[in-house]
């Protein structure tokens, strides 16, 4: 059975490869073709192909086929609306939150310390580096909850920026937490803080628990005070 119309207004398809369909007798289009439940099928010409997009699902097991001409597929697409909503309502009751409390204002100079603990990076900061960590710093010296994305390349130096927040915060007496998703970069980090931080009396130490990969750290009996960073 062949079926018309737009994938997105149907559901959830399985892919059956590129197919070739008689348009003329001297034309023959190339189609995607895709399979709905009870053995549907629906051709999408290559020039729609923007029509087709690929389905992600987060739960382990196989997607549920939509069945073409029902309303499930519209209703499931309305129950998300409804959730991305009331999430992002969340999110901004969260945001609302903290921008009502106060934060910690930290040193808007740097210490000696620090400034001894930056120039002892071995390499030469590029200019996007150094504008995100002056960034950075000015985030912390307000008295408010700081928010701020790093995003860069592999090789952008992003694990430095976060180095140099970590040590400033422990430099005022604060303690610092690095959360990363896997045991494999919780040991990465491990490695280049405790590397870093050789020089100076603090300690690195990488704690995995039951949930998402953790590494923490704390640091020494020795001056500034306790350090952490997971």
């Amino acid at each position: 059975m062949k079926a018309t119309g737009r994938p997105r207004q149907h559901g959830i398809a399985r892919y059956r490869g590129l197919h070739f369909l008689a348009k003329s007798d001297e034309h023959d289009e190339e189609t995607l073709l895709l399979e709905f439940a009870e053995g549907t099928k629906l051709y999408v010409p290559i020039a729609k192909i923007d029509l087709v997009q690929k389905y992600v699902r987060w739960r382990q097991g196989g997607a549920t086929l939509s069945k073409i001409g029902s309303s499930s597929w519209e209703k499931r697409k309305n129950r998300v609306a409804e959730a991305v909503v009331d999430l992002a309502q969340e999110l901004i009751d969260i945001q609302a939150q903290r921008a009502s409390q106060p934060g910690f204002a930290y040193p808007a100079e740097d210490s000696h310390w620090m400034a001894e603990f930056e120039a002892a990076f071995p390499y030469e900061e590029t200019p996007d580096q150094l504008s995100a960590i002056e960034a950075v710093k000015r985030d912390m010296a307000q008295g408010k909850p700081m928010d701020r994305l790093i995003c860069g390349d592999v090789g952008y130096g992003k694990t430095e920026i976060a180095i140099r927040a970590a040590f400033k915060a422990v430099d005022a007496g604060k303690q610092v937490a690095v959360l990363v998703p896997t045991t494999i970069l919780a040991e990465q980090h491990h490695r280049s803080f405790t590397a870093r931080m050789a020089e100076f009396p603090l300690l690195s130490r990488p704690s995995t628990g039951s949930g998402p990969s953790r590494k923490s750290a704390r640091s020494s009996s020795a001056p500034p005070p306790a350090a952490s960073t997971s």
